[in-house]
């Protein structure tokens, strides 16, 4: 009866470590989603264009890249805690302050502030994972921390959206505000410090750029890292991409898409959570091996069909269906196999993880913009290419080197 009432209170303990660190995951998402449909309003109501609104994207998008190879390196040498209470503090007040931003220029200069501090969030909750959870354990909990990044994107736009019905576009940095501020609360009263005495120790013996550069010369990391980074780099282009091709080439209305938005959103939802059921019975490594080809065998599909210009949405959309859920069996078991490398230097690896991501996904990206032409064409081929090339650095860089410690 006592192990009962011990195991009850370790499933809550886990269940609260959870949706705590799902919510400083859900920091970006929240960030940028919730502020999309706002973009035109803003313009109009600086007087100023599109494109100069957008910059304000583009900063907050910049500030959550560069601030993650600060903040990793940090939490392994003073303690989780504290950058990541000041990090939130940041993110906080510039947060108040974009809601009162009176021009452009300003908001842009906030939004990069709102980036740094969002960033604390991201990288440091993925460290912790590893500071409390092994290898295979912490691909588990990072498929339910998913749960929390696949609803994001459907959820952030549909409040931002009804806020600015209610009020208007700055009660969306008001809301950002309340919720830096309820996790703020939960960081300083229901989290304890995590880090261990071993990654104290390897910090404080080294410079944290030494530290970033040992850990990018480890293959085996290298190809965690890339599989990670360039399926990451399929969302970030299906995201840039998808609206012009659905609703521009395909005439698919506003609410259709969003509609098709979700169901693609819910694939990597279930996805998630079918890689947390396996886990319990198979590593986490084979799980990424299959789900890293068949990823590839749905890129491969989605450029012919493409090319040969057959079966136009539906096919388009089927294929975009398989890669979405494909991330949610591939990304958690990234993440686990990237942090089991070293867990010395989590934070580390963690700044590492999300810098490479945004890298390569900004990368993905500009590409895809670039040889934009009304067709799929080039969103399928920059997809193919980066699953084929998360496939070859997971099977040709982590079966190397020395064994994952976990």
């Amino acid at each position: 009866m006592h192990g009962t009432s011990r195991e009850n209170a370790s499933k809550k303990s886990t269940l609260g470590m959870v949706v705590l660190l799902g919510g400083l995951t859900a920091f970006g998402a929240l960030s940028i989603d919730m502020y999309l449909p706002a973009l035109p309003v803003i313009a109009a109501d600086f007087g100023a264009s599109d494109g100069v609104v957008e910059r304000s994207l583009a900063t907050f998008l910049a500030g959550l890249a560069l601030g993650q190879l600060f903040y990793g390196p940090l939490s392994d040498r003073i303690g989780r805690r504290p950058p990541l209470i000041a990090g939130i503090a940041i993110y906080v007040l510039a947060s108040v302050l974009c809601a009162f931003a009176a021009s452009p220029n300003m908001l842009a200069a906030l939004r990069f502030g709102q980036g740094l501090g969002a960033c604390a969030g991201m990288v440091i909750s993925r460290a912790i994972v590893r500071d409390v959870f092994d290898h295979q354990e912490s691909a588990r909990v990072f498929s339910m921390i998913m749960l929390v990044f696949g609803l994001a994107p459907v959820l952030a736009p549909l409040l931002g959206s009804y806020l600015m019905v209610v009020t208007n576009w700055r009660a969306i940095f008001v809301f950002m505000t309340l919720f830096g501020l309820v996790m703020l609360y939960a960081i300083v009263f229901r989290l304890g410090e995590t880090r261990s005495d071993a990654t104290e120790a390897t910090a404080r013996g080294e410079h944290p750029i030494a530290a970033l550069a040992l850990l990018a010369t480890n293959r085996k990391l290298l190809g965690y890292l890339l599989a990670s980074a360039c399926n990451s780099a399929c969302l970030f282009t299906y995201i840039s991409a998808s609206p012009a091709l659905i609703m521009g080439t395909y005439g698919i209305s506003p609410t259709g898409f969003g509609w098709l938005f979700g169901v693609n959103a819910l694939g990597l939802i279930v996805a998630s959570q079918l890689n947390r059921v396996a886990l319990a019975r198979f590593r986490a490594d084979s799980v990424l091996a299959v789900a890293s080809i068949v990823a590839a065998l749905f890129g491969f599909a989605l450029l012919a069909l493409s090319l040969l210009n057959v079966g136009g949405l539906a096919a388009v959309m089927v294929m975009l269906f398989g890669i979405l859920s494909s991330f949610g069996f591939i990304m958690g078991n990234a993440s686990a196999g990237a942090l089991s490398v070293d867990p010395a230097r989590s934070g580390s690896v963690s700044a590492l993880m999300g810098a490479t991501g945004f890298t390569v996904g900004g990368l993905a990206m500009t590409i895809t913009s670039l040889f934009a032409d009304g067709t799929a064409i080039p969103m399928a081929a920059v997809m193919c290419l980066s699953l084929v090339i998360a496939a070859v650095a997971f099977f040709g860089l982590t079966r190397e080197g020395s064994p994952s410690r976990g």
